[in-house]
């Protein structure tokens, strides 16, 4: 059992409203509360573990719906931890024997994590990368957005122009298609001025994702992250990956970092018989963001398509070869991120016209790896795991112009 000093405070976060339980660092229940989430309720809270000068918040999913919670907690000066909801899980069901489900237990099952646990994330105040993912958030939305006007575009014009309906449909090109067609009857001229309503919208949709897009790599930059190095990997795509990641000290190797972007297969041995299966577990933006990386980079000269058609050589199938291929971009987008994160710390130790001493270069040289089979990452200190790569090969990184 850990040894913490003070006591931990679990807090099971909602919409609107937050349970909460004290333990002392022997587990012994100290109080508990059941709190609105309005300004009132937050402040009767504060008020309410005053009592305990020397505390601990634990918040389940930090990163997720204890998002605003934490980062309030945390600009107030509290000291706060990030417990995984998988923890709290396993907590809950190995301390009462089933897996029911309340407020008060969620929150006792997140203040035994805490208590228990060693190395859990640090919540800290970083605005910069709030705005990072407030962005990156809206940027998706936007683009859920534009299919979907995409989409009712289409559907209106091939009801105008049958047999004429184009792949990706562009608002230039619906324009053109639009002004060929002058219908007389009412529901003909009522389709031509919906269709040509959606795309005004389709206009305005596409200003505000090159507007944002602009805002994304600006902010990349300036956080002097060089994930955008990497072939495929874009400004929308480095910014998910900085916004989902945060510390990626929470990450103690590689095979963790797979395991949390979903691209470590997971072990299905049996007996003899040797073999893995995909993973649906882990993040799925990240997995997302991996996918396009791994598809632009079969389709261009570069060396992961390389790498994509050796493992179709060696007798996988087209699926396989790209699921190979991704989690070797999961070990470059790994190694960059704490290659980030170093050279962070250094500009920090060396102050004002310091240097870094810290290499920026992404690689995917090493074999690939044995993968490891937790299909979720469990908390530890980050230490640099990957092999420097060797100079010879530049696999994955973007060509410098």
């Amino acid at each position: 059992m850990s040894k913490k000093k003070g006591v931990v405070i679990g807090v099971d976060p909602h919409k609107m409203s937050v349970t909460i339980e004290v333990l002392d660092p022997h587990e012994r229940l100290l109080g508990r509360g059941r709190f609105d989430t309005t300004n009132t309720g937050y402040a009767a809270m504060r008020r309410y573990v005053k009592q305990w000068p020397e505390r601990t918040w634990a918040v389940e999913g930090a990163n997720g719906a204890g998002r605003p919670l934490a980062q309030r907690l945390v600009t107030a000066g509290e000291q706060v931890l990030d417990v995984p909801a998988k923890l709290a899980a396993r907590v809950r069901l190995f301390d009462t024997g089933h897996n029911r489900k309340t407020d008060a237990l969620d929150a006792h099952s997140i203040a035994v994590v805490a208590v228990r646990t060693d190395g859990l994330r640090r919540v800290v105040d970083d605005g910069e990368l709030e705005a990072l993912r407030m962005l990156a958030d809206r940027r998706d939305e936007l683009a859920r957005r534009r299919v979907q006007t995409v989409n009712r575009l289409q559907r209106l014009l091939s009801e105008l122009l049958p047999g004429q309906r184009k792949r990706d449909l562009s608002a230039a090109q619906a324009k053109a298609m639009l002004a060929t067609v002058r219908p007389r009857d009412i529901a003909g001229k009522t389709c031509r001025r919906m269709a040509a309503e959606e795309i005004a919208d389709l206009v305005a949709v596409d200003a505000k994702l090159k507007k944002i897009k602009a805002e994304l790599k600006a902010a990349v930059t300036a956080r002097g992250s060089g994930l955008m190095d990497i072939y495929g990997v874009g400004p929308v795509g480095a910014a998910r990956t900085l916004a989902d990641v945060g510390d990626v000290a929470r990450f103690a190797d590689r095979n963790r970092f797979a395991s949390w972007t979903g691209t470590a297969p997971l072990d299905a041995s049996s007996g003899e018989q040797t073999r893995h299966r995909l993973s649906r577990a882990g993040n799925r933006r990240m997995n997302h963001v991996l996918h396009v990386a791994a598809i632009a980079q079969i389709r261009h000269d570069t060396e992961g398509r390389a790498y994509y058609r050796r493992k179709l050589d060696a007798g996988k199938t087209p699926m396989e070869a790209l699921r190979c291929l991704k989690r070797r971009l999961s070990d470059v987008v790994y190694r960059q991120l704490v290659a980030d994160s170093s050279a962070a710390i250094a500009r920090v130790d060396a102050g004002p016209g310091g240097h870094c001493g810290a290499t920026l270069q992404s690689s995917a040289a090493d074999s690939h790896p044995l993968i490891d089979t937790s299909d979720q990452p469990l908390p530890g200190p980050a230490q640099p795991t990957l092999r420097p790569p060797p100079a010879r090969r530049k696999t994955l990184a973007k060509a410098a112009p």
